[in-house]
């Protein structure tokens, strides 16, 4: 696996997932607010694989 999310990619990934899941979890969010997992699991590990699906590259 190689990196391919930079990082003002993986900041707005940060902020968005987590976002989600304060939402899903302190509010009592609606249930699909928990798949902020996902944007919060790829910005941690620098990874996205539908980006490698379709060839993109956001880090350098």
């Amino acid at each position: 696996m190689q990196k391919n999310i930079g990082n003002i990619d993986r900041a707005l990934r940060l902020i968005a997932g987590g976002g989600l899941l304060v939402w899903a979890l302190a509010f009592s969010g609606p249930l699909w607010a928990y798949l902020g997992i996902i944007p919060l699991a790829t910005a941690l590990i620098k990874w996205c694989p539908l980006y490698s699906l379709i060839n993109i590259k956001s880090s350098k």
